[in-house]
């Protein structure tokens, strides 16, 4: 497909581009990390130069390269990717827009996974706070923020407060999604967890 476009459109062309950046995020879905990044690198330079830094294609470019650079285990380069993201968005969006909002979720879960718990938990607890009044407690989003929020809890030795931010994530899913969906496996899962290590495992 992209090289379909390529020989079709040329390969600065808007739909090349997007062509690129969908099979750089199908590479990243796949687990191919490293091919992911090559095609997110290409991708991002090309529509810093073609668009310019603060086009909307550009800030998707970016966040889906810090992304991948997270998947692969470059967290420092995610981080830094990430903060650029969230500036810009907020400058160019505002800070209630989806988008900023999910930048703001994505850097808060690269420092939590460099082990800068106390900025994660305030990036967290921003976010879960936005989307509850933006979104209404019972959207996904607000959900996921709801998990994100009490796994860096855990992660920073607050585990009463994990614990009560997952036994509300899981009852929340189980009535909306029911027992069986992932995302309410994945709550049942973390909270066993964070109960297990608090020493409260049943």
């Amino acid at each position: 497909m992209v090289e379909d476009s390529e020989l079709a459109l040329g390969r600065d062309a808007p739909d090349t581009l997007t062509s690129r950046n969908n099979l750089a995020y199908a590479y990243h879905e796949a687990g191919r990390v490293t091919e992911a990044i090559t095609l997110h690198e290409q991708t991002l330079a090309d529509r810093e130069r073609l668009l310019g830094p603060d086009h909307p294609d550009t800030l998707t470019s970016r966040s889906n390269l810090a992304g991948a650079y997270h998947e692969a285990g470059r967290v420092t380069e995610a981080i830094t990717l990430h903060e650029q993201t969230l500036a810009d968005r907020e400058r160019l969006l505002g800070p209630d827009h989806p988008d900023t909002l999910a930048s703001r979720s994505n850097l808060a879960e690269a420092y939590n996974d460099a082990g800068r718990a106390t900025e994660a938990i305030t990036l967290h607890e921003q976010t879960l706070a936005d989307r509850e009044r933006l979104l209404g407690s019972d959207h996904p989003n607000t959900l996921t923020s709801r998990n994100n929020l009490g796994s860096a809890y855990q992660n920073a030795g607050r585990p009463a407060e994990a614990i009560t931010l997952h036994e509300q994530t899981l009852a929340d899913r189980e009535r909306l999604l029911g027992p069986d969906h992932l995302d309410t496996l994945t709550s049942r899962n973390h909270l066993a967890n964070v109960r297990q290590k608090a020493g409260l495992a049943e």
